[in-house]
C-alpha cells in the first residue's frame, strides 16, 4: 500500500512527465495512426496505464522510454483492431483529397520514405536510428536502454544517419 507521501511524490513525477512529454507523445501517436483525436486518447491511456503501474508499486528507471514503450504497445493494439477503408468508399461518402497542402504532403511522404528505408540499414543502426529520430530519445536515454556509452550512441546515430541519407538519395 502506498503512503500519502509516496502518492504525492508519484503524482508529481507523473505530472512532470506529462508536462515534459505529452507534446512529443501526441506527435508520435499522430505520426503512427494519422488521427489526432485517437492519438490524444492513446496518449491519455498511456498516462493512465503508467499511473496504474506506479500505484501497484512498479519502478520506472527512465520515464520517457517507459512512456514511449507503453504508447507503442497501445498503437500496436490499435493497428490490430484497425479496419482499412477503401478509397472508393471514402469518395462515395464525399471525401475529396486536398491539393492545397502539397508541401506538407511532400514532407510527410519524404518522412515516410525515410522511415521505410530504415529497415534497409544494417541491423546495428536500425534500432539506434528509430530510438533517436522516431522516438526522440536523448543520447543519455539511449545509452541507459542499450547499456552502451553516450559517445557510442552518438557515433552509431551519426553513422546510421549518413547511411540512411545515402539510401534515401539513391531511392
Amino acid at each position: 500500500m502506498m503512503t500519502p507521501k509516496q502518492k504525492v511524490r508519484q503524482q508529481t513525477v507523473l505530472t512532470l512527465a506529462h508536462n515534459d512529454y505529452e507534446k512529443g507523445l501526441n506527435a508520435h501517436a499522430f505520426f503512427k495512426i494519422h488521427d489526432h483525436a485517437r492519438g490524444e486518447d492513446l496518449v491519455q491511456d498511456t498516462f493512465m496505464k503508467t499511473w496504474a503501474y506506479l500505484v501497484k508499486g512498479g519502478k520506472i528507471d527512465v520515464m520517457k522510454a517507459f512512456l514511449y514503450h507503453v504508447l507503442n504497445n497501445l498503437i500496436i493494439d490499435e493497428y490490430r483492431k484497425h479496419k482499412t477503408t477503401s478509397l472508393d468508399v471514402l469518395l462515395e461518402k464525399g471525401y475529396e483529397p486536398s491539393v492545397e497542402h502539397s508541401e506538407l504532403l511532400f514532407n510527410t511522404l519524404d518522412g515516410k520514405a525515410a522511415l521505410l528505408l530504415i529497415q534497409h540499414l544494417p541491423t546495428k543502426y536500425q534500432k539506434v536510428i528509430r530510438m533517436r529520430y522516431v522516438q526522440n530519445l536523448s543520447l543519455k536515454e539511449m545509452a541507459l536502454i542499450t547499456g552502451q556509452s553516450k559517445n557510442a550512441m552518438a557515433v552509431q546515430a551519426h553513422r546510421g544517419l549518413e547511411k540512411l541519407k545515402l539510401l534515401y538519395n539513391h531511392a
